[in-house]
């Protein structure tokens, strides 16, 4: 748990100050930081002087960040401290700003309309400033796509409350069961800031001709999804073909309407087209069964789903499998 202590103290222009700080934990992991931020009411010269420079620049980029750790859990998804108000300050200025978010997870972005573009860059490390202008320049294409779903609003996500987190009386229930991440937000009906699998590129791209072998379903659960991926922009560019799987009406347990089964990365060039290939195996299709602690397939007609993330998904098809039991 994350746990912040704070004081207000007044400090004269031109002095040195001496600042003591008494810490200590007698196990386990830690980590303490030491940091100051105006008092509430006055005002911010940080943000004065970003939008100072904002205002006499043609285009703006705003770096933020959290602080994600191990055995430190979040209480909000917020950015920390003045972020929010710097970057809607900096937005107000310069209509062409760009924010890059250093997270180790999804934030909230209440901002977001009034930026140019958002680049999510985790924990780059040293070369965080090179990776960025690498891409903001368009030297790299942006191929990364998010493996986490980004909500909007706390309340949007799959352990929202008090009995999930933090716990009532020391215990936490995990009542979201298999719903979690995307799962959630698709059986739910809710939509997200940016689903599981979104990414952009500075090309785009059309997926078309999607087939299954064999079409029929009676190989057992070994099957091949092909999908034609064409570059259709002028410039050569990275896409992530993303193939899921929507369990059979028959499920004697509730399941996601769908879940990824496969995904495939492709460089293409301008007009280029890749015949793109995901092999099935029974265990894409296995559930766990409780009654026999064991994987088996169920007995039914499936969905396959092919697209670009959990909520684009143009492409569908149909395969129906005998039930059996599935090796670990």
């Amino acid at each position: 748990m994350c746990v912040t202590a704070s004081t207000t103290v007044h400090l004269d222009a031109g002095t040195q100050h001496a600042i003591r700080v008494d810490w200590a934990k007698p196990s386990g992991q830690a980590m303490i930081e030491l940091a100051w931020t105006p008092p509430a009411g006055t005002p911010n010269v940080g943000i004065e002087q970003a939008v100072q420079a904002a205002q006499r620049s043609d285009v703006a980029v705003v770096f933020a960040s959290n602080k994600d750790t191990e055995a430190i859990d979040r209480t909000d998804l917020a950015l920390p401290g003045y972020q929010d108000e710097l970057i809607e300050a900096v937005a107000a200025a310069n209509p062409h700003t760009v924010v890059v978010l250093d997270t180790g997870g999804p934030v909230l972005m209440p901002w977001l309309d009034d930026v140019a573009g958002v680049l999510e860059a985790w924990y780059p490390g040293e070369e965080d400033g090179t990776a960025a202008a690498d891409v903001l320049f368009g030297d790299v294409d942006p191929s990364g796509r998010l493996p986490i779903t980004f909500p909007k609003s706390l309340a949007d996500t799959p352990a929202n409350t008090p009995a999930q987190y933090p716990g009532i009386d020391g215990v936490a229930r995990y009542s979201e069961g298999v719903f979690v991440g995307y799962r959630h937000y698709d059986a739910a009906g809710v939509q997200p800031l940016y689903p599981f699998g979104y990414g952009l590129s500075y090309t785009s791209f059309r997926l078309a001709h999607l087939q299954l072998s064999p079409p029929s379903g009676t190989s057992g659960g070994h099957v091949d999804v092909a999908v034609d991926v064409t570059n259709t922009g002028h410039r050569s560019g990275s896409q992530v073909v993303q193939l899921y799987v929507g369990d059979p009406s028959t499920s004697a347990s509730p399941e996601p309407p769908h879940q990824l089964a496969g995904f495939a990365k492709v460089t293409l060039a301008p007009g280029q087209t890749r015949h793109v290939v995901l092999h099935l195996t029974p265990r894409s299709f296995a559930r766990w069964n409780t009654t026999t602690n064991g994987w088996d397939v169920p007995d039914g007609a499936y969905r396959l789903f092919v697209g670009t993330s959990s909520a684009d998904l143009p492409l569908t098809a149909s395969l129906r499998l005998t039930g059996a039991k599935v090796a670990p």
